[in-house]
């Protein structure tokens, strides 16, 4: 199956709409890593807004101070999160044993 046709215009509006997106979920990221943003706060946002809902489980919690690769993995195993997991599909239950482990 092809992907659909697409004019240059319409081409042009996705890829101004990509690069929109992947500026979004940097300045996030960079909000996180300076503390200006909080897990929770993230969590939040997550619901209201679709670009922030996109954004990886991992690459959000690399970006919190205190938090590494080993730190990651021991997280992610304890909250039964897929490495590609995106938080609009983070679970609640997930959600609430991240917040836990950050929180100590």
């Amino acid at each position: 199956m092809q992907p659909p046709e697409l004019s240059d215009q319409q081409r042009s509006a996705a890829s101004a709409k990509a690069v929109a997106n992947r500026r979004r979920r940097a300045e996030i990221k960079t909000q996180l890593r300076e503390g200006h943003l909080t897990w929770h706060e993230l969590l939040e946002l997550a619901h209201l807004d679709e670009v922030v809902a996109g954004l990886r489980v991992q690459e959000a919690l690399l970006c919190l101070p205190g938090v590494g690769p080993q730190r990651l993995h021991r997280f992610m195993k304890h909250a039964q999160v897929s490495p590609t997991r995106r938080l609009r599909g983070l679970g609640h239950k997930q959600a609430q044993v991240l917040s836990e482990v950050l929180a100590q």
